[in-house]
């Protein structure tokens, strides 16, 4: 066989004596050529495997983020950037709390290192050049705390530069670290609204507390917490009240204004005040609540209650009905009233010119049970209904009451509670008769709470027209805003002491509502302790210091609230005002 007629590979690769040759050299070269555009391909494909897993990891990464509780798909991409506490604000939008930069002044003994000396100069020098910064700051006291060698604030509060002032002066150990501080742009109004926050970033007293919580998460801290305040209304409840305080040197005051018809607080005061900007040892004691966390004897206030009590148990029908209005012995006690009101007075009669007599007259034919359970409706048995965390238990006589006590019930003795509680029964017995919790939060159209029946709305109607007849006839002439059509009742209690009540010390309230012939909001003002004159010891009770109170506060606030004074306008009292001799006096006159 010769090479022609061999198979073309044996030919190609073997020699004639069976050695095997080599392929030719081009043959060789797009061997290598192929090969190594394999491993190129190997190559692309093991990156771009690699590039789709990190793809996927970070795909991977992303939901869990979405996911966690943290950080919500919902939650603003700008939370990292907001501060580590929220907002409050009223119901209007009005800024009430907010977190800023601020600096403070900390002394590290450690900032030299290696156990050295933390001062350059001597503590007496570097505290006299804080002196020069801070004029108010205690230089001796300071001397003392370098000296010492701990470390310590030395001053909580800087303004920015004072900060460069104080890192000018050259002392490593005196450090100034930025950090978040709460502020409250309103100063101490609404103090026992908002309450403050601590060092340590904690809530304490007033809605900071409550509202804890919902103003540190990152999911919920990114939007204001509006409350119900007006501050318009809190500042001319405040101004109001401090000015009553003044007039009469009373020790102290308490104000609400709630709406009738949600339990929306549009104010609540309680003076003295305090700065929560300024939180230090000496205002700690003006921290406490009276509107909501002490209790007291309301006196004649009770007795409109009494009276729509009464009035739905069917006792009292008939408002020209007279009842004797002589002294009233039961039970070793004779019950009296500050001063002589004649024989007999009827229902309207009794309200304005507030005969304990009468009332009594009027729980025994009702029975004081009745009165108990009108009053347990009205939650005067447990602590007021409200989010703000002080809240004081009512002095309440447990187990069935003897007639006795329900007749000193009936006029404001004997039971104890707070404002807040007087102002929830007020906005029942108005209302229509529908008892609501209070509440410090906005509440939107149409969501407030059903609340519980307590009066018939017939009852509530009467009433209506009762409290007016107070402020036009009765001892609330001071508290009559013209065209605002005012209603409410009086109340001048004496304060229970060691050995008794203590005659020289009163409590003095006005409960009040308007306007009346659609009542919308209620409004209470209670003075602690008001003293007399020499010339005038009657200075000392509510129909001369707590009413006008409410006379110069509701022609204030009305327009704010949507309640503009109409001089043509006023509830219907045809019916009443044959009853009542003040009346027919005026229409004489």
């Amino acid at each position: 066989m010769n090479a022609l007629t061999m198979p073309a590979a044996f030919a190609a690769g073997v020699e004639g004596d069976g050695r095997i040759r080599t392929a030719p050299r081009s043959v060789q070269l797009v061997t290598v050529r192929q090969r190594a555009l394999a491993i190129a391909k190997q190559r692309v494909l093991w990156v771009a495997l690699a590039f789709a897993f990190i793809a996927a990891l970070a795909l991977l990464r992303i939901s869990i983020i979405a996911g966690s509780a943290h950080i919500s798909a919902a939650t603003p991409f700008d939370t990292a950037l907001r501060p580590d506490r929220g907002e409050i604000v009223d119901r209007n939008g009005a800024l009430l709390a907010r977190e800023f930069p601020a600096y403070a002044l900390w002394f590290n003994p450690d900032a030299m290192g290696d156990g050295k000396a933390p001062l350059i100069k001597s503590p007496q020098e570097v505290a006299r050049e804080l002196k020069a910064i801070f004029p108010d700051l205690d230089q001796a006291a300071t001397a003392r705390k370098l000296m010492a060698g701990k470390a310590t604030y030395l001053r909580k509060q800087l303004l920015p530069e004072d900060a460069n002032k104080v890192l000018a002066i050259g002392e490593l150990a005196l450090e100034v670290p930025e950090n978040q501080e709460r502020h409250y742009p309103q100063g101490p109004l609404a103090a026992h609204v908002l309450g403050y926050v601590t060092a340590e970033g904690e809530g304490r007293i007033g809605m900071e507390a409550v509202l804890d919580k919902r103003l540190t998460d990152v999911t919920t801290r990114s939007a204001p917490a509006e409350l119900s305040i007006d501050l318009r209304v809190q500042g001319a409840l405040e101004d109001e009240l401090a000015r009553g305080m003044r007039l009469v040197d009373a020790v102290g005051a308490a104000g609400i204004v709630l709406d009738v018809d949600t339990g929306e607080v549009l104010a609540l005061a309680s003076l003295p005040s305090f700065d929560p900007n300024h939180i230090s040892t000496e205002n700690v004691a003006y921290m406490f609540n009276r509107v909501t966390n002490q209790v007291y004897e309301l006196g004649s206030t009770f007795k409109p209650l009494t009276v729509a009590a009464g009035i739905d148990a069917g006792t009292i029908r008939d408002m020209g009905r007279r009842y004797s209005a002589r002294p009233f012995p039961i039970g070793g006690f004779t019950i009296k009233d500050s001063h002589p009101l004649g024989d007999s007075l009827n229902t309207p009669e009794m309200l304005i010119h507030s005969s304990n007599v009468v009332t009594a007259h009027m729980v025994e034919e009702m029975g004081a049970d009745r009165l108990r359970k009108v009053m347990a409706s009205l939650h005067m048995n447990e602590r007021a209904k409200i989010e703000l965390p002080a809240k004081g238990f009512p002095i309440w006589a447990g187990g069935d009451w003897p007639l006795l006590r329900g007749m000193t019930v009936g006029y404001g003795h004997g039971i104890a509670v707070t404002p807040l509680h007087l102002a929830s029964a007020y906005a029942a017995m108005v209302n229509g008769g529908v008892w609501r919790p209070a509440t410090m939060h906005k509440i939107e159209p149409g969501k407030a709470p059903r609340g519980e029946r307590v009066f018939k709305a017939s009852t509530s109607a009467r009433m209506r027209q009762l409290l007016r007849a107070i402020t036009l006839y009765g001892t609330g002439r001071n508290a009559d805003a013209p065209g605002f059509r005012v209603g409410g009742k009086t109340g001048s209690a004496e304060k229970p002491g060691a050995g008794g009540y203590r005659k020289t010390s009163l409590v003095s309230t006005f409960a009040a509502a308007f306007p009346m012939d659609r009542p919308r909001f209620v409004v209470i003002a209670m003075l602690d302790e008001p003293k007399g004159t020499l010339a005038s010891s009657y200075q000392r009770t509510a129909a001369w210091n707590a009413a006008p109170i409410i006379g110069r506060l509701v022609p204030r606030i009305g327009p704010m609230l949507g309640v503009m004074p109409e001089a043509r306008r006023d509830i219907d009292m045809s019916d009443l005002r044959p009853l009542i001799p003040e009346a027919n006096k005026a229409v004489d006159q």
